[in-house]
């Protein structure tokens, strides 16, 4: 048993092992989540999550949870959510857990739940996003150019107001992500965000594409914004992915995009909160910077003239 607060999580299981390869166990997890969460609930506070669970360890098969489970305790916040954006029939509404405390993400730790992905939008409002993100993974081994695509990215979000903030993902890639004000739907940041990416595509025709069929794009990095869409989901700030090693996904310094030896995994459970007791959270200001679309778009729409 483990108390946080007013709220009990009995624990179980905790020496089965996870992570074969670092020999990381399920109580190493749960102890990495429970001392992350000043860090990572601020991220995921009000998100309504899809859970990657892996009860029995990443080298067993794993699965994707959206709908809450009914034996979760009554303390766990929940949400639920239309199916689609423009729909608010109850029997289309799937409820989705809400990590808003420590008790929370240690109890999802411990019901082998590796790995959480949050919606760019926050309860109540769950149709008007409050981030724009692009999605950069490598063409092929060279990291570099995902880290010279993140670069272009982040560029041209300075060049319209935007604030840029990066992160590796804990897998191959590098997610760029501006904060917004929560003034418009979800279709009005899918538009901005595909008229950026074409935008960019145009100016950098050598390195970035939006071709999404792979065989079109000759080893250029896509630029893949389909999340910015209502329902979509990216992982979240500090969250452990399901591979060798335990890597985290990792919120950067903008300069860190220049370092060669920036690896999308080199960040794991077992050297990020020494990180982070370093550092602090590159991203900790994030909602302070955010900016309404409707002079973005403005200023992109000039560029393009």
């Amino acid at each position: 048993m483990a108390r946080f607060g007013r709220y009990t999580v009995e624990l179980s299981n905790t020496d089965k092992v996870f992570f074969p390869d670092a020999g990381i166990s399920k109580g190493d997890l749960i102890d990495y989540y429970s001392a992350v969460a000043e860090w990572l609930v601020p991220h995921a506070k009000d998100r309504p999550l899809t859970l990657h669970r892996f009860p029995d360890g990443i080298d067993q098969d794993g699965f994707y949870q959206q709908q809450r489970s009914d034996y979760f305790p009554d303390w766990i916040q929940s949400r639920k959510t239309a199916r689609v954006e423009d729909s608010h029939e109850d029997e289309k509404a799937v409820d989705h857990v809400l990590c808003n405390n420590q008790a929370t993400l240690v109890y999802l730790a411990n019901q082998g739940v590796i790995t959480l992905h949050g919606w760019l939008s926050r309860a109540p409002r769950l149709t008007r996003p409050d981030r724009l993100i692009f999605d950069l993974d490598p063409a092929h081994k060279d990291f570099g150019t995902v880290r010279r695509a993140a670069r272009q990215v982040a560029a041209l979000m300075q060049q319209l107001n935007l604030t840029p903030y990066a992160m590796t993902t804990g897998s191959r890639g590098l997610h760029v992500v501006a904060p917004l004000r929560r003034g418009q739907q979800f279709d009005a940041v899918r538009d901005l965000a595909q008229a950026m990416a074409q935008h960019l595509a145009q100016q950098h025709s050598d390195d970035l594409t939006v071709e999404q069929r792979k065989d079109k794009r000759q080893g250029r990095i896509y630029l893949d914004v389909m999340r910015n869409a209502y329902g979509q989901t990216a992982v979240l700030p500090y969250a452990v992915r399901a591979k060798p090693g335990a890597p985290v996904a990792t919120p950067l310094d903008l300069d860190e995009l220049d370092d060669s030896g920036l690896d999308p995994q080199g960040w794991h459970i077992k050297n990020i909160l020494r990180r982070l007791g370093q550092k602090g959270d590159p991203w900790a200001d994030i909602r302070r910077h955010a900016v309404s679309i409707e002079g973005v778009r403005k200023a992109l729409d000039k560029m393009r003239d």
